[in-house]
């Protein structure tokens, strides 16, 4: 991967343009070592944990499994700088409109938002409120996230993946703003705020949007 991302730097320059080009480097899912390929992830590891302090990964409705790796590179337009703003790809759509002066038909991207921004390092505010998908729909709001109940299984394949999916009978609160890993379940502490997250997500999901 690091090779094929010096590649394309390496081209951009050679046609003299990498001073204006923006790079966003992510990725569509959280980590998974064994996914049935045989690429060595698991017998290289070699003491590496690609899910950091968060918990589950690729099939999960924990963080592991919907925070992914976000970097933007656009020399003179972008200054280095690390930011907490809230963004999601869908938002591209919206973004990148509004950055090319394109319209995005009424019908399109409903759930895409402007927060182009944010990209370019203008405001560390992004979207307030993102609904992720892992096994089920999650929704983050201010830092809180909420996971609603559920009897699906605790744990994907074990003996392949073998990833904490997040499910549980009992509802779920956690305040990523001090808990990334999600160590602490809140719900039982603040069940207005489960009841506002929960009430939010079900008029998300009505509204399709």
């Amino acid at each position: 991967l690091d090779w094929a991302v010096g590649e394309i730097m390496n081209q951009l320059k050679a046609s003299g343009i990498d001073k204006n080009t923006m790079i966003i480097f992510s990725s569509d899912n959280g980590p998974v070592l064994d996914d049935g390929y045989l690429d060595g992830a698991v017998t290289q590891l070699n003491g590496h944990t690609p899910w950091g302090p968060l918990r589950g990964g690729k099939y999960s409705s924990l963080e592991a499994g919907t925070r992914v790796p976000f970097i933007i590179s656009w020399p003179g337009k972008v200054k280095p700088a690390v930011s907490d703003a809230l963004v999601c790809q869908i938002d591209f759509i919206a973004s990148f409109a509004k950055l090319l002066n394109q319209v995005v038909p009424a019908s399109d991207a409903k759930d895409s938002e402007n927060i182009m921004d944010a990209l370019l390092g203008k405001t560390k505010k992004g979207r307030s409120v993102l609904v992720q998908q892992g096994g089920q729909l999650t929704i983050v709001k201010d830092g809180w996230k909420y996971l609603p109940p559920s009897n699906g299984p605790a744990n994907t394949n074990p003996k392949l993946t073998n990833i904490e999916t997040g499910n549980s009978p009992e509802p779920q609160l956690y305040n990523l703003n001090n808990d990334i890993g999600e160590s602490k379940n809140l719900a039982s502490q603040y069940p207005a705020k489960v009841k506002e997250l929960a009430a939010l997500l079900e008029k998300i999901k009505s509204d399709g949007k």
